[in-house]
């Protein structure tokens, strides 16, 4: 029980960033580079093409490494991730940043409910009441991810402040 409340613990703080730069993408696009409805609906698409073969990917690296090595491999990145936004001035540029958002968003979705699905005590016949624990957590995460994302855009005026500041969770 320990070890599944630590990474019930850790999964709401890499969640929080994860979640909230999926959810804003689109409107980080939107505000901050002016794409057009078009373009931001292309990226939307790149994104869960992508995904799928990034489950692939990360599902062959888990087997391979086991599901901790690939879930730090996958938060690193989407710490690059946030990093890079900051950065990101061109369509092209974007395009490319949702390509590797693509590659580990599937992967950490499923690795995330997977591994603690194998945490979940073996004698215990209600599963329903540990996944609840772990969807609170995640709805949590994207409530306050949200919100912190939107007052680091209030106090400094930039989105991309807000992207650069969800690597740190």
């Amino acid at each position: 029980i320990k070890v599944m409340i630590r990474f019930l613990a850790s999964f709401f703080f890499y969640s929080m960033g994860v979640q909230t730069t999926m959810y804003l993408a689109a409107t980080f696009g939107d505000k901050e580079l002016g794409l057009p409805g078009d373009q931001l609906i292309m990226t939307v698409l790149i994104i869960q093409f992508v995904a799928i073969i990034g489950s692939y990917l990360f599902a062959f690296i888990s087997k391979k490494y086991g599901n901790k090595v690939s879930l730090v491999i996958m938060v690193l990145i989407w710490t690059g991730i946030c990093a890079a936004a900051y950065y990101v001035y061109t369509v092209y540029e974007f395009f490319a940043l949702a390509f590797v958002v693509g590659m580990v968003m599937g992967g950490i979705q499923s690795l995330s409910r997977s591994t603690y699905s194998k945490l979940i005590p073996r004698n215990t016949t209600d599963h329903a009441s540990f996944f609840s624990f772990y969807d609170v957590t995640e709805k949590m995460a994207i409530v306050l991810g949200t919100f912190s994302y939107g007052v680091i855009e209030q106090l400094t005026g930039n989105m991309r402040n807000s992207a650069l500041s969800l690597g740190i969770f």
